[in-house]
């Protein structure tokens, strides 16, 4: 069985928090607090284990048509096979010339060709990954999605193939959730790069910017930073994209911060992002809409969150200051977000959570890992949980993995999948970092890999590095009634 324990996490972003805004809830749901006791409750239904341990950072992790849980090794710069009855794993390849700096850089995305293992010639694996594009010295980080084919006589990744290159690259905020949608085409999530905190504050959010149509022509994709992007399997435009500001490009969303989950309902495309001290979101992503990051966090209702921008420090220079993630210096412009419009801005249909502007940042309870303590849970992934069969009671909801709670959190989505119903049901709470979820075929094991390090809470709060399974994968599996 395992063990579960208090937990922590590593930081997730600047600024201030968000609250909810008077009368922005006709169309959407503000959670408060997790309904805990339901999901706990329900534990009992499940048989728990972990299959392995010992996994170098695994990011992203998808059950395969092998009957193997396919995975990636971000500080381990692999692509590995997990047989889940035994753990038995395999390596398919490993990406020598993925760069690794002990960030949240390395090797990332995953996704499967649908028509993976069926004999039609398109046995492609694509993964995502950052390198270093200058060949001197110095550090350039971008990011690349490659295709490889593989061969089950050898069980390894061969005919590599770049499919896009020159991305937005970095050592935080790489956000990297890779997917290809039911219409065939790939679905890349690329972060803020951490621009705007921390060591990289002097350098200014791109969410906003869009590509003009001379980058495009160049293949300079440097604006692509905080968009939800969405190409043709072969790497090129497609040619319905929507068209942003007289451009089409690759980018089909835009003004995200640090979208980490991307998952479908029909057609219906949905996201979570990690805010910055509080708000998380869950999105349906639409074609060239505008979700507001940097301007806005959450809701537009001017709680708990200023877009306060260091990199326009005047007259003292940015580089001169010291990061403060409370109360930044004078000279720091402060804009409220009521200050700030689009026509295509898009709110989230939930928030994880909103507070009010006298909300305290500074709980004791995580002594000087506060951010453990901040209303966020930080969302790894999103995945639909459809119709059954399955769990019974689980049909038609979203399930994210979260860095902060180590656990899974399910929202329950209406039946016109628009919004959301109730409040979110907390499961599998262990003292761990839950980075991505995998299910098997008939959607009654849940399989969860977990980070290596780092800090987190769990089900007693608080903040810890001591995780309960570090870079693991957790087997639970139904055995309630039908």
């Amino acid at each position: 069985m395992l063990s579960t324990a208090p937990w922590s996490f590593i930081g997730c972003g600047p600024a201030d928090p968000l609250d909810d805004p008077a009368g922005a809830h006709d169309h959407a749901f503000e959670a408060s607090e997790p309904v805990a006791e339901a999901g706990l409750a329900a534990e009992a239904n499940f048989a728990s284990r972990e299959i392995l341990r010992g996994l170098s950072f695994p990011t992203r992790v998808v059950w395969g048509p092998d009957g193997f849980l396919w995975l990636t090794e971000r500080v381990g710069k692999r692509v590995v096979r997990v047989r889940p009855s035994d753990g038995q794993k395999t390596t398919a390849v490993t990406i020598t010339e993925a760069y690794q700096s002990g960030g949240q850089d390395g090797v990332l995305g995953l996704a499967l060709h649908p028509d993976l293992l069926q004999g039609k010639g398109t046995d492609y694996v694509y993964v995502s990954y950052t390198y270093d594009a200058d060949a001197s010295s110095a550090v350039n980080r971008r990011t690349k999605i490659r295709r490889y084919t593989y061969n089950p006589t050898t069980q390894a990744l061969g005919s590599p193939t770049d499919v896009i290159t020159g991305l937005p690259g970095s050592d935080d905020h790489n956000s990297a959730r890779l997917l290809i949608g039911p219409d065939q085409k790939l679905y890349y999530t690329v972060g803020d790069q951490g621009n705007n905190q921390f060591n990289r504050k002097c350098l200014p959010v791109g969410s906003q910017d869009l590509p003009t149509a001379s980058e495009v022509a160049a293949k300079n994709w440097s604006k692509y930073a905080g968009k939800i992007l969405r190409l043709n399997l072969d790497g090129s435009i497609p040619a319905d994209n929507p068209q942003i500001a007289g451009t089409r490009s690759h980018v089909y969303s835009y003004g995200h911060r640090n979208p980490q989950g991307l998952t479908f309902l029909g057609s219906t495309l949905y996201a979570n992002e990690h805010g910055p001290k509080s708000d998380d979101e869950l999105n349906i992503i639409q074609p060239g809409k505008n979700y507001g990051w940097p301007h806005v966090a959450g809701y537009q209702d001017d709680q708990a969150y200023t877009y306060n921008n260091w990199s326009a420090s005047s007259p003292t220079p940015c580089a001169s200051l010291a990061w403060n993630d409370y109360t930044p210096p004078s000279s720091v412009p402060r804009q409220q977000e009521s200050a700030w419009s689009h026509p295509d801005f898009a709110e989230p249909i939930l928030t994880l959570y909103t507070v009010p502007n006298d909300h305290n940042f500074r709980d004791p309870a995580c002594g000087s890992s506060a951010y453990i303590c901040w209303p966020t849970i930080a969302p790894s992934s999103l995945h639909h949980y459809a119709a059954e069969p399955g769990i019974p009671g689980w049909e038609d909801s979203l399930l994210m993995t979260t860095l902060k709670k180590g656990a899974v959190y399910r929202v329950t989505l209406s039946a016109t999948g628009d919004s959301v119903v109730g409040e979110p049901v907390v499961h599998f709470q262990t003292t761990n970092r839950y980075r991505d979820l995998a299910m098997s075929p008939d959607r009654r094991t849940i399989y969860v890999i977990t980070d290596t390090q780092g800090n987190t809470s769990g089900p007693t709060g608080g903040a810890t590095t001591a995780l309960s399974n570090p870079g693991a994968i957790l087997e639970f599996t139904y055995t309630g009634p039908n």
